[in-house]
């Protein structure tokens, strides 16, 4: 009896003819356990590791997304040199602040969803698109932030219309909110902001802005606890992407360390930062 080509692998047809070009709508549909934001938690406090600070900044010609390498549990320091910046796409990518599990399973479930949307519909989401596919991801695990267990993303790309990038940030129902030249999550996010606030400039080139980033998250690691700053002794450094026409790039190890080693020997002669002019 010649086999069914629907039966072949023993997929049920219904796996193998998807009626959305959304990934997780079909996720919901038939399997919706697997999602992060139905999971069952255990009743009580749920301590997890915590990842933390993510920031970004604009320059003419594209965007640079950064982030520390700490994650937290309460006063604890639960890993040293977690990644928490992910390519979503050829021209798009995401820092994870928040639970750190939950955030990196929506990242992967957040790529997936990408890359089966240009399958079923032959064409890639504009950057809008996948923003608003990232606001609705954050929105399921609402349930799960109630308990503590957040995810705060910030997202940043090349939008291939508009030929510039851009930033879009997040809250814990899913509001999503353009950021202008520059932003920061996490909780080392307010003292990042006030350092980029002060050194930004709209005509920044591609070596000042990732500069920028880490003296960034230098100054985030100065005042927040949570936040982790270069580590030297253990070639421990920030995570920095830059997005461009070209498409994702993330710097190497040997530029990441330049970079965090020529900022920390300037934070020498000069322990809060280069000064911006009053006037």
């Amino acid at each position: 009896m010649e086999a069914n080509p629907r039966s072949i692998g023993r997929l049920p047809a219904a796996f193998l003819t998807p009626g959305s070009s959304s990934f997780i709508d079909f996720l919901a549909d038939h399997s919706p356990e697997m999602l992060p934001g139905n999971r069952k938690l255990p009743d009580g406090i749920v301590e997890a590791p915590h990842g933390t600070t993510i920031v970004a900044a604009t320059f003419p010609g594209g965007v640079v997304l950064a982030g520390d390498r700490r994650a937290t549990m309460g006063n604890m320091i639960a890993q040293r040199d977690i990644e928490k910046v992910f390519p979503a796409d050829e021209y798009s990518a995401v820092g994870i602040a928040g639970t750190a599990g939950l955030a990196v399973e929506m990242v992967k479930l957040f790529q997936l969803e990408l890359e089966h949307f240009e399958k079923v519909e032959g064409a890639t989401l504009s950057l809008e698109g996948k923003a608003n596919r990232l606001s609705t991801m954050i929105r399921s695990n609402l349930g799960m932030a109630m308990q503590g267990l957040a995810v705060v993303p910030l997202f940043a790309g090349w939008d291939e219309g508009r030929e510039k990038g851009r930033i879009f940030s997040y809250d814990v129902t899913g509001g999503r909110s353009e950021e202008h030249g520059y932003a920061a999550t996490g909780s080392g996010s307010i003292f990042a902001r006030g350092s980029m606030k002060k050194l930004y400039r709209e005509d920044l080139t591609e070596q000042q802005a990732t500069t920028l980033v880490v003296q960034a998250l230098y100054d985030a690691a100065d005042d927040d606890s949570a936040t982790g700053g270069p580590d030297l002794a253990r070639r421990i450094f920030p995570i920095v992407t830059v997005i461009t026409d070209e498409g994702f790039r993330r710097l190497s190890e040997a530029e990441s360390s330049e970079l965090a080693r020529s900022v920390t020997e300037r934070r020498l002669e000069q322990p809060d930062g280069p000064r911006a002019a009053l006037l």
